[in-house]
């Protein structure tokens, strides 16, 4: 099944190209990595796809309207600072938004799962301004996984994090995708990239350059064009082990 459709997507900022004609269809079971270096377009990518930038070209999801939108696709921004005082619980209750008139067991039962899956029952009741960037961080990825859209969109997901944190992370959203939704994530992490997602797409220069498994986009050519890298990839007994080694002067 179809979750999101982007075709001949354009978008340009004070004359200058940001975006170059992108086509990028995403079905139910894919954990994609968008990858790239900085000022690749990435962030630009997911919030022109979600709507939130004017753009040029077609847009499956920014073509909804907003509750529609927010019903089927949950979006994780990079910023991750709590500012509200709100407990834990209350923020991450926050993505069951989209859903009204089911407030009740089902709506609890989202939100304590959610919290669960990140690892914050134990702080479900502290204030979420209070805690540490990590933690914040975690508690945002909870408020969209209580959404329970669909499709996932999260715009570096493991920035911020600790090793644990982040392969925790990347872990849970690999099993979504295997449970049948959908997600996108913006990711520098490119070890993290390999070994969890089953797709990388690669921008550079507002276009996509790659478009595939991890093993079959990551070759050296590649990582020395786009990335100015030489690296290390092999697959070990859990999956792609991936290494930078060296960048170019």
């Amino acid at each position: 099944m179809t979750l999101m459709q982007i075709r001949g997507l354009s978008l340009s900022r004070g004359g200058t190209p940001i975006l170059r004609d992108i086509d990028l269809t995403v079905t139910a079971g894919e954990m994609v990595g968008l990858i790239g270096p900085n000022g690749a377009g990435k962030t630009t990518l997911l919030r022109a796809a979600m709507g939130l930038l004017p753009a040029r070209g077609h847009a499956s999801l920014a073509a909804l309207a907003p509750a529609a939108r927010a019903r089927h696709a949950a979006f994780l921004p990079q910023s991750r600072e709590i500012a509200w005082p709100m407990s834990v619980r209350a923020v991450v209750g926050l993505g069951r938004i989209p859903h009204p008139g089911t407030s009740g067991p089902r709506d609890r039962a989202a939100i304590e799962a959610a919290l669960a899956a990140l690892a914050l029952s134990d702080l479900a009741d502290r204030c979420a301004a209070t805690l540490s960037g990590g933690q914040q961080a975690r508690v945002l990825i909870a408020r969209a996984l209580a959404q329970d859209a669909p499709l996932l969109i999260a715009d570096e997901p493991t920035a911020g994090l600790d090793p644990a944190a982040a392969i925790r992370v990347m872990a849970l959203m690999a099993r979504l995708a295997a449970e049948g939704r959908g997600v996108v994530a913006s990711l520098h992490d490119l070890g993290l990239a390999a070994r969890h997602c089953t797709r990388l797409v690669v921008l550079d220069g507002g276009r996509i350059v790659a478009d595939g498994p991890p093993l079959q986009v990551l070759t050296p050519d590649l990582l020395a064009d786009v990335f100015g890298i030489t690296a290390h990839l092999a697959t070990g007994p859990d999956g792609p082990v991936f290494q930078p080694l060296t960048a170019r002067p």
